[in-house]
């Protein structure tokens, strides 16, 4: 029997059938931490949503405005251009990270293993960008000092420093989704990239070991096949719902602003979540059958192929940005964290003024 559950031969169907019960269990965790529904806070009075206290209070003609200004916001804020910059920064970013993900991963396993364990998600990469960061990762794992002295903590803070750039330039990118200036100190903010990288590393350990270890503590309790590749199956939902909530972490803390309540960050998490998933195996599949990078680009085909994917992703994730911006900019209500405060003292541009509407 074939492996069904390796993420090269992953079905389409299968990988968006977890991305859904990852949004719904995500949207279920949003939902809880609402306010419960009254005459005051369900559905909005009013047709376009002024009064609503959840996205999902918006009504259609409400949502008709969101979605009309997110497609002027992504051409007003010229997107593309701004995720080309931050797919630069992340590439400069990348390999130091691997470098800190190797020494991260070499505290709880045996680093030789991870080239392994990141195959089970090499179906989601471009076809040829994995080799390219297996040479990468085989080459640090042959040279890594595995002592827990000085050195190694050294090198895992050169590592982090040399990382968090990218982040730093994704909180650039949200900045300009939430119409915001950067408003924290150069301490602070590098304080907050620091630690935001630290935790995304972490995160990827997690999923790296979840991936690889699962299988093996499986095989240990003696299910029956049908059991086991339900629960290999179920890897996937688990693996989403991590990847949904980094997302969240990027809208929360990215924009220099007082935060907004979960359930208004919700509907982007999901839905690039969702939109990602869908794009890297579309995009997958396109390499694979239709463009030939490497006749274009000879040698560079994998690397050029590889960019374009990040550069996707960071389109995805800054789209889902100015959705949430949107969903907040349409509702008079204080959609920020704490105490209720009037529009013009909640410290956030999208929650201290109100959308245009289309009628």
């Amino acid at each position: 029997m074939p492996d069904v559950l390796h993420l090269k031969k992953f079905p389409i169907a299968a990988a968006m059938m977890a991305a859904a019960i990852g949004a719904f269990v995500l949207m279920q965790a949003s939902d809880r931490r609402s306010v419960a529904p009254s005459a005051d806070t369900g559905r909005a009075a009013d047709d376009h949503g002024r009064s609503a206290s959840t996205p999902e209070a918006i009504p259609f003609s409400g949502l008709r405005d969101v979605f009309w200004r997110v497609f002027h916001e992504v051409l007003a804020d010229r997107v593309t251009l701004i995720a080309a910059g931050v797919t630069f920064y992340l590439l400069l970013a990348l390999f130091p990270a691997m470098a800190a993900l190797v020494s991260l991963y070499g505290l709880v396993a045996d680093p030789a293993t991870i080239s392994e364990h990141l195959r089970e998600l090499a179906g989601l990469m471009p076809s040829g960008a994995f080799d390219l960061l297996a040479d990468q990762i085989k080459e640090l794992v042959e040279r890594r000092d595995a002592t827990l002295g000085i050195t190694f903590f050294v090198g895992l803070g050169i590592a982090l420093w040399s990382t968090h750039s990218g982040t730093l330039a994704i909180f650039d990118a949200m900045n300009v989704a939430y119409e915001e200036d950067e408003k924290r100190g150069l301490v602070r903010l590098n304080l907050i990239g620091l630690c935001f990288t630290l935790c995304a590393m972490l995160f990827t350990v997690v999923m790296v070991a979840l991936v690889g270890v699962m299988p093996v503590v499986l095989s240990y309790l003696w299910l029956d096949q049908f059991k086991e590749h339900m629960a290999l199956l179920m890897r996937w939902p688990l693996l989403l719902l991590i990847v949904a909530v980094a997302v969240t972490s990027v809208y929360r803390f990215g924009p220099s602003r007082e935060p907004a309540k979960l359930r208004w960050m919700t509907w982007g998490a999901v839905l690039t979540t969702i939109a990602w998933v869908a794009m890297s195996l579309g995009f997958s599949f396109y390499l694979d059958h239709f463009a030939n990078y490497n006749a274009t680009y000879g040698t560079l085909g994998a690397l050029i192929g590889f960019l374009v994917w990040i550069w996707l992703s960071v389109v995805i994730l800054i789209v889902g940005g100015e959705l949430n911006a949107e969903l907040e900019h349409q509702t008079a209500r204080d959609t920020t964290t704490g105490t209720p405060l009037p529009m013009g003292a909640r410290g956030a541009y999208v929650a201290d003024t109100l959308g245009k509407t289309m009628s």
